[in-house]
């Protein structure tokens, strides 16, 4: 799996993939190779933006140095087709059943912008996918192309004890429940607080249960589109289905 890199600042890219615990992916089977536009300029500036055509703020990235960038790219990669990754406050929301699919795939190209933006001819040329972090604006792509890359990195066998991402909000498309360890009893603020008695008790089936509603309660609480969605899917069992109502009662 390879995943390269295009954007003015590449030395912001490597110290990320050398920490944590998905150093086991960057170490291993997720290759990350960076790319600067100012290597493919022809001008003694390096220049890699101008003004906009019809006037406004910011400056805009030129196509050119970004067209043969890709160009090295591609060739660089080999046979394809290549998946081009846009990232932009206008795209497609990520999401962890993207992430699972990226995780399983060869990579991708990741079009870091800067500025005002890409000129539009190349990203209709050349992009097969944007994608957004959600709806805010960031300084440019890179810090979306690093969280891509952690998602997918963590997602990669060997990097995470087996079960674990299995657990993580929205792998089966609700959020992770509540965690808990030593000690048992923690003093806060002059309040004492309990590991809650069914995590203590070895029952497996009843501590999977307790897990399961607290998972179903928090998602119902605070993104309850999710429920509708795993809903649709066939994801809720009929025991999911009767806390539900019980919660909703309860309101």
């Amino acid at each position: 799996m390879r995943f390269d890199l295009i954007t003015l600042f590449p030395d912001l890219i490597a110290p990320h993939l050398v920490h944590g615990i998905t150093r086991r992916a960057f170490e291993g089977p997720v290759q990350v190779q960076t790319w600067s536009p100012r290597d493919f300029t022809d001008d003694a500036y390096r220049r890699v933006d101008d003004r906009p055509y019809g006037g406004g703020a910011g400056m805009v990235m030129l196509a050119q140095p970004l067209l043969r960038t890709l160009d090295a790219v591609l060739a660089a990669r080999g046979v394809g087709p290549h998946a081009v990754i846009h990232f932009t406050p206008t795209g497609r929301r990520l999401d962890q059943a993207l992430v699972q699919q990226l995780a399983t795939g060869p990579g991708a190209v990741l079009l870091c912008g800067r500025y005002e933006g890409i000129d539009q001819r190349l990203v209709d040329a050349r992009v097969t996918l944007e994608l957004s972090l959600g709806d805010f604006v960031l300084s440019g792509g890179e810090l979306p192309a690093l969280a891509l890359l952690d998602a997918v990195a963590r997602l990669q066998p060997g990097v995470l004890t087996e079960p674990s991402h299995q657990c993580d909000s929205f792998s089966d498309g609700l959020l992770e429940g509540p965690h808990y360890s030593r000690p048992e009893r923690l003093l806060v603020d002059g309040v004492e607080r309990a590991v809650p008695e069914v995590l203590l008790s070895g029952h497996h089936d009843h501590i999977a249960r307790w897990r399961r509603e607290r998972s179903l309660e928090l998602t119902w609480r605070r993104r309850p589109e999710l429920i509708e969605a795993a809903r649709a899917a066939g994801r809720l069992s009929a025991a999911d289905e009767r806390f539900l109502r019980s919660l909703a009662a309860g309101l």
